[in-house]
Order: C-alpha cells, then structure tokens, then sequence
C-alpha cells in the first residue's frame, strides 16, 4: 500500500517529470508551444510534430537508447515495465510542464522494430464555434446549426477519423453548452482527460481498468445530471449512453470514429451489437439528433466539417436526415 503523503507523492511527481525533460532533451521545448498537437516518434528514429493547422513536419531525430529510456521512465511512474512480453504503454504523462498531463502511447518491439511513440497535448485553450466560423473551418450556417441543437437540448453527436479534432471539436460544442445553459449540471465522462468543462456545476469521471464506461454510465444516473457528455464510445457502452439520453437527459454531446455521417450511425450499431443483438436503429434516431462530421484536409487550416445533418428518424429500415447546412 502506497504510504506517500500528499506533497511526497506530489515530490515524486515533479522528480519524474524533471527526468523526462532532460530524457526528452531539444523535443521538450516543442511541448510548451501552444499550436503543437502531438510529438510522434517513428521506428527509424525520426520525431514528427503535428501543430494547428499545419499538419506534420518531422523536427529532428531520436536515438534508440534515448527513446528506451524515456518509455522506461514514463513506464515506472505507473510502477511497471515495457518488456517484450508487455510491449505496449498507454497512459498519461505528469501534470507538470510541459507534459501537463499528455496522453501517452508507445510500443517497442516486437511489434515494431524500434521504439515508437506519440506525445498528444491537452489544448491550452478552447476553441469557440465563432473561431471556427472565422478560420473558414465551418459556415455560417453550420455554425448557426449546432447552436440552435444546443439551445434545443439535441444530443450531438460528432464523427471523424483519427486526427480529425473530434475532442477539439467537442470542447467547443461544451463551451456552447455552458455559454447557453449555464445553469446546467454537466456529467462528464472519458478514458483519459482530454475534454475541458468550465461549467460551475459539473462532475467529470474516468474510465480506469477495473471501472469501464459502462459502469460509470449507470452511475451517471444517481448524479443528477442535465447533460450527459462522453468523450468517445469504443464500446457496448454505446447502447448505455442512448438509453441515458432518451430517459431524460437530453443535450449530450458524444464523439465517436467514423468517415462521415451515416457512417457514424453504423459506427453506433457494430458498437452496440457487442452487448445486444436486437434492431437498435429506432433507438439511435430517437437519441441521436444531430451528426457533425470533421474531417482532415491538405488546405490550412487543416480541418473542415464536412456535414451537418439532422436525424429524423427511420423510414423502411433506412435512416432519414435532414442537411442543416445550407439553411
């Protein structure tokens, strides 16, 4: 059992967060920028780095025996190791610049023939859905659109590919939230830490490997909230989150992997098919009334919604939607 007071513990925290700096070495500085989104490492020793709107650019190389030691370090503060046998970490790194509580993947071999890693940044600031409008990343109309679902109290749900800024995306639909219904109690749930609430009344909860977000969903229920919002669904927890929406709490917002809109839905039902293997499409288009779909592009800013579109429900076993974006 851990005997570490607070400020110990705190101590430790900072010492190990002092090591990865100096084992980072020249890529540390790169971190405190506030455009960066993500330091990458690739097996050939080459460390990319993604910043807003400008996509990837590689910024220098890495040795092998620095990136090991680096891996190892972040391993131990989880008070484990990355072996052969145990070759993947996913974790986050310490609070402390300019880590600032990152998330963290990496891999070593054998399931790659060198150390690989990825650093993602928490955002330093959220973006509005007006800064959106004005970096031509949405329309006017797409901007007027996911407003008025806000002010309606429509579930959102926000689809994209890896990299899109689906949680980007989702922090400002939040800061509509809070902007709109500032008097709403906000549920927040997520494996790691990405999504920012500045909500006065809001509960935020973490997945961990002994509590799912199944779980933490029916929790959810007893904490009296207004709007239920979940950082992405991976899982069987999608159908938990329907049900939660459509029994009196309305006005979530939910992000999930997929190409495009109705892509997105499907995405819902595969998810759902682990835990159920009834027809679940009357469910989705009763809880989800809104898709917003973000996809990545070679032009800068890098990003643009692709769609916006209102879900009215299902006709002959088929979807039916309503293009928001032109209106």
């Amino acid at each position: 059992m851990d005997q570490a007071t607070p400020s110990n513990r705190e101590e430790q925290t900072r010492r190990v967060a002092e090591s990865l700096k100096r084992q980072l070495g020249p890529f540390c500085p790169l971190l405190a920028q506030p455009d960066l989104v993500e330091l990458m490492l690739n097996a050939d020793g080459t460390v990319w780095a993604e910043r807003l709107g400008q996509g990837m650019h590689p910024v220098g190389t890495m040795r092998i025996a620095s990136a090991e030691s680096f891996i190892g370090t972040v391993a131990s503060t989880l008070r484990g190791t990355v072996t052969r046998e145990n070759p993947i970490l996913e974790c986050e790194l310490p609070g402390y610049p300019p880590f600032e509580g990152a998330r963290f993947e990496a891999l070593v071999p054998p399931v790659v023939s060198a150390p690989v890693f990825t650093i993602r940044r928490k955002a330093s600031a959220v973006f509005t859905l007006t800064e959106y409008e004005r970096q031509e990343i949405m329309s006017a109309p797409q901007r007027r659109a996911i407003e008025a679902a806000v002010a309606q109290r429509q579930n959102i749900l926000i689809v994209g590919g890896t990299g899109t800024g689906k949680t980007t995306l989702a922090n400002a639909v939040i800061e509509q939230i809070v902007r709109a219904t500032p008097q709403h109690r906000l549920v927040v749930i997520e494996d790691t830490s990405e999504l920012q609430c500045s909500a006065d009344n809001a509960v935020a909860l973490r997945a961990t490997d002994t509590v799912d977000m199944q779980r933490l969903l029916r929790a959810t229920m007893r904490l009296r909230p207004d709007r239920i919002i979940v950082g992405e669904v991976r899982g069987g927890e999608a159908l938990s989150l329907l049900k939660a929406w459509n029994t009196g709490h309305p006005g979530g917002v939910c992000t999930v992997h997929a190409n495009h809109a109705r892509a997105g839905l499907r995405r819902l039902e595969q998810l759902i098919a682990e835990v159920s293997r009834a027809p679940m499409r009357a469910l989705i288009a009763e809880a989800v009334n809104l898709i917003v779909a973000i996809a990545r592009t070679d032009a800068t800013p890098g990003r643009r919604i692709d769609e916006v579109v209102a879900v009215t429900g299902v006709t002959n076993g088929e979807y039916q939607f309503v293009n928001l974006e032109n209106r």
